[in-house]
């Protein structure tokens, strides 16, 4: 029986969800029970104000069209806060996701989904929250986190990262990388995810 695809799914201004992603990846394929594949969804500012964001560029990583989720058994989406709900990039991609929907192309599939803010109180649960109605509506099999991984437990310290998904806190400036306790979360999430997608897969 051939291993299940789950897609990792990002949109990253700076690189801070990129990071977290591969973390995600590594604990995907350290499962070794799921195929994975790290994608983003295409850009919808124009260059001009991409560069006075100084928002950085990822070339090297292949834009997904709506229309593929369906070549996928499950999903893991990195999305980065946009007043505690996820990004707009984001939200034009699901836009374009309606023959999906028509056609049920994504019912019964899973997903589970990573962010950043920019503040420990920034909505690193609202932003995943107020995404899970994409899910619902498309039939897709919610997996939360949980508290599967002990660090979040940890509070010496500030942590990004909920029972909801691993997450990071960048600063508004962006000058917060993510922690090694926070990519450990990432980790986590990715060889918890896998573990599920490929039971549900039997």
């Amino acid at each position: 029986m051939s291993k299940p695809t789950v897609y990792v799914v990002i949109y990253s201004t700076w690189g801070h969800v990129l990071k977290l992603a591969e973390s995600v990846m590594k604990g995907l394929n350290e499962a070794g029970n799921v195929t994975a594949t790290l994608y983003q969804v295409k850009e919808t500012l124009p260059q001009e104000v991409l560069d006075k964001m100084h928002a950085a560029k990822f070339d090297h990583i292949p834009i997904l069209e709506p229309k593929d989720l369906a070549n996928a058994d499950a999903f893991l989406f990195g999305i980065p806060t946009r007043y505690g709900s996820p990004a707009a990039q984001v939200k034009a991609f699901w836009d374009a996701t309606g023959g999906l929907w028509q056609s049920g192309a994504l019912v019964g599939k899973y997903a589970g989904v990573f962010t950043s803010t920019a503040s420990q109180h920034g909505g690193m649960e609202t932003t995943i929250y107020t995404f899970l109605p994409h899910l619902a509506h498309h039939g897709i099999i919610y997996v939360p986190l949980g508290y599967q991984s002990q660090v979040l437990f940890d509070n010496s310290e500030v942590i990004g990262g909920s029972p909801w998904g691993a997450g990071t806190i960048a600063n508004g400036d962006g000058s917060r990388q993510p922690s090694e306790k926070e990519l450990s979360i990432a980790e986590t999430q990715g060889k918890t995810f896998a573990a599920t997608v490929a039971k549900a897969h039997k």
